[in-house]
């Protein structure tokens, strides 16, 4: 199976990383192509023996599936770029925020499969959360194919493509959210006299340990607080503060702005091309 990657970004590198570390592809079956930084390719080429590329026309006719993970105020040159080259017979998988199927398919010009993904940057150690939309044109045979990939490097969930913007902003910029917590709950520690690495061992089997528990004993999270909050306790005593500085309306509006920064990512980009 060979894959190729238009974009070399993070989330590009995160992708196929996982694929590497999980032994679903080899590395002579990855083909990583970047316009824009020479330096970039040639450093993945050393860090994962990948295959690097400045031409579409080495990789698109070979390839069974075609990535594209560049910025999404690039999606109408690459496609443009593309176009050329695209049969019934390609598979374009986009994990650019915002850029609709119709969209794709109108400045690609053919009737190929076409599917949205929004993994995250979890995939890097198979821990994405991964949700696919597809158009008509894809196979259940593709359909397969990609599930494969991504349930290889994480969970997936199958979608309506409406619900793409919401899913970005939930899960696809999920992680920053916990990194942002995270990095709070550091800085905290230090003030209060406990060594970085000792307090960094403690959040993350923290949040570790509750993720297994969302994941494992059937319970609504707001039944594992309770459990975890007990009257006049030190646990009621921090919550107090986050009910009171409203945080759990912080992080709603956290959610809705990112979604809503999908939304108009599409289209802002649409619009460009008329």
């Amino acid at each position: 199976m060979k894959i190729a990657f238009v974009g070399a970004g993070s989330m590009a590198e995160a992708i196929f990383s996982g694929l590497l570390n999980k032994q679903i592809c080899s590395k002579h079956d990855l083909y990583v192509m970047n316009r824009t930084s020479q330096t970039r390719l040639e450093n993945l080429k050393n860090i994962y023996g990948i295959q690097t590329t400045y031409h579409y026309s080495q990789f698109m006719q070979q390839s069974d599936m075609v990535i594209l993970a560049v910025k999404p105020k690039n999606a109408g040159e690459v496609l443009e770029q593309l176009q050329p080259y695209i049969t019934r017979k390609t598979f374009i998988v986009s994990v650019m925020a915002g850029i609709s199927i119709e969209y794709m398919a109108h400045k690609l010009k053919t009737d190929c499969a076409i599917a949205r993904v929004m993994p995250n940057t979890s995939a890097s150690v198979g821990k994405s959360a991964t949700a696919l939309a597809f158009n008509a044109f894809v196979s259940l045979d593709q359909q397969q194919l990609l599930q494969t990939i991504f349930t290889a490097i994480g969970s997936t969930v199958v979608v309506k493509e409406n619900q793409l913007d919401a899913i970005t902003g939930l899960s696809g910029s999920g992680p920053a959210y916990f990194y942002y917590i995270v990095e709070a709950m550091e800085k905290t520690a230090e003030k209060m006299g406990v060594e970085k690495e000792i307090a960094h061992q403690l959040i993350i089997q923290t949040l570790a340990g509750a993720a297994k528990m969302l994941e494992e004993s059937g319970k609504e999270a707001a039944e594992l607080r309770k459990h975890v909050t007990s009257p006049g306790g030190t646990t009621e005593a921090g919550l107090k503060i986050l009910q009171e500085r409203e945080v759990s309306q912080a992080v709603t509006d956290c959610i809705l702005a990112a979604a809503t920064q999908s939304e108009k990512l599409a289209a802002l980009y649409s619009q460009s091309d008329q």
